[in-house]
């Protein structure tokens, strides 16, 4: 069983954390830089209006018989009505003496010349911000100093920067869901093609070793490479095993037959029983392993044609009656009856060197196990898709075992006594599945084991 492999975490995860943790920390940054900047406007508009106030009450002083006058403009104040209906203050002094307003209005230190001063302070529990002024005025004998502070609350500014806030704050709960939806589709296209190369990987048959040479990504051109390079190891390891399998049992199978002979020829000549009883073994041992290394040569070639079939158009009823006339001698020899069904010809694509041999298999394993002076049944039919089944008269498959006899050297608790490699249905199974089909095994009710291959 394969170990699954350890995970780390996802690459998609971590992109897709990485981008929409900079967008929220970029949405966040952008949002304190713009409402700092409008908080900066706001209260820059606000100080201007304090200062033309402080200017026009400034300006509509004078100095009377070294007494100050002033005509308080309308437009001093008025310009100062805000929506929020903000509470204005104000404080006239002459030199440090206070002519007019609130004395507890806090008071900065006198401006030098006319240059406007503007502080932010506390008064009466509201937050306030203060713009000051100071003019000399200038009498026969006279010099004075006239100090104005024009004080104003800052509800209004707060409500238009709570607007600005809700507005940047919708802006920028837009722009991070925007950000979210590209980090989602960037992460995608970015994995998609680790992805498609995963499948494609998957997609491949056990024996399908072929580099990958789709275009990939930079990135990924070190895995593809790497990938490219175990396969080609792989290939040719299996390639080697391959080679090695069939070329020992074709050098195992020449000399068996030699020794066959022998001891065949040896028996005839022996008289003795228990002499002729060993050779008998022997025979019977040569046998095994010579059908174990025709069986070997044949899975070896069906796993190298396997991932590389020469399809032709051929007809499946022509293939199975020339399989049928070629083995009836050997069922004649155990008086079985080979009994072939199948007039109309069945059309197929396959790769006729495979198909006989799994399909010769299966008559051959039906002939081991089927009793003398009994019949096998083949019938060649193209619905539902073109299969062979095959019926024999034998003990059938053992109903405990039957998911696992086409496993490669597995043989049924019935097959004692009977020369086999246990490779028969191996070979026929991976021939039916090269081909898109299956092998189905079964016992039928009147006795006897059923074998289906379809393709």
């Amino acid at each position: 069983m394969t170990e699954s492999p350890k995970v780390s975490g996802s690459l998609r995860n971590r992109l897709a954390v990485t981008l929409i943790g900079g967008a929220s920390l970029l949405a966040v940054l952008l949002f304190l830089v713009v409402r700092t900047y409008a908080a900066q406007i706001a209260q820059q508009g606000q100080d201007s209006i304090l200062g033309a106030s402080v200017t026009s009450i400034l300006d509509a002083a004078v100095l009377r018989d070294d007494q100050v006058e002033i005509d308080f403009p309308y437009a001093a104040f008025s310009m100062l009505t805000t929506p929020a209906h903000d509470r204005v203050f104000y404080a006239i002094y002459r030199d440090a003496e206070l002519l007019s307003g609130y004395a507890d209005l806090p008071r900065p230190e006198s401006p030098d010349g006319s240059e406007r001063h503007y502080q932010s302070a506390e008064f009466i529990g509201k937050p306030i911000r203060i713009s000051t002024a100071s003019r000399t005025l200038l009498g026969a004998d006279v010099k004075t100093r006239i100090t104005v502070s024009v004080a104003q609350t800052q509800d209004a500014l707060s409500d238009r920067l709570n607007a600005i806030s809700r507005n940047i704050a919708s802006f920028g709960i837009g722009f991070f869901v925007l950000v979210v939806l590209l980090s989602f589709w960037a992460t995608s296209s970015t994995i998609a093609p680790l992805n498609r190369l995963a499948t494609s990987v998957t997609r491949r048959g056990p024996q399908d070793l072929s580099p990958v040479i789709k275009p990939v990504p930079t990135e990924m051109l070190p895995l593809v490479a790497s990938l490219n390079r175990l396969m080609a190891r792989l290939n040719q390891s299996l390639t080697q095993s391959e080679d090695f399998i069939a070329e020992a049992a074709h050098r195992v199978r020449t000399p068996l037959a030699t020794v066959r002979s022998h001891a065949e020829t040896t028996l005839q000549r022996v008289d003795k029983e228990q002499n002729r009883q060993a050779l008998r073994s022997m025979i019977r041992a040569i046998d095994e392993s010579s059908r174990a290394a025709g069986q070997l040569l044949d899975h070896a070639m069906i796993t190298f044609r396997a991932d590389q079939l020469e399809y032709q158009q051929l007809d499946l009823v022509e293939l199975v009656q020339k399989l049928v006339l070629r083995l009836t001698p050997v069922a004649e020899m155990k008086d079985i009856d080979l009994r072939f069904h199948g007039d109309q010809p069945v059309l197929c694509q396959g790769d006729p060197i495979l198909l006989q041999n799994a399909i010769r298999n299966l008559i051959d394993n039906a002939l081991k196990y089927s009793p003398s002076e009994s019949a096998i049944d083949i019938w060649v039919t193209s619905h539902p898709q073109p299969q062979v089944e095959i019926r024999d008269q034998g003990p059938g498959f053992p109903i405990d075992e039957i998911s696992d006899l086409a496993q490669r050297f597995s043989r049924g608790n019935n097959a004692a006594g009977t020369i086999g490699s246990g490779l028969g249905l191996t070979i026929a199974q991976d021939v039916a599945i090269a081909h898109g089909g299956k092998l189905a095994l079964s016992n039928h009710t009147g006795g006897g084991a059923c074998v289906i291959f379809s393709l």
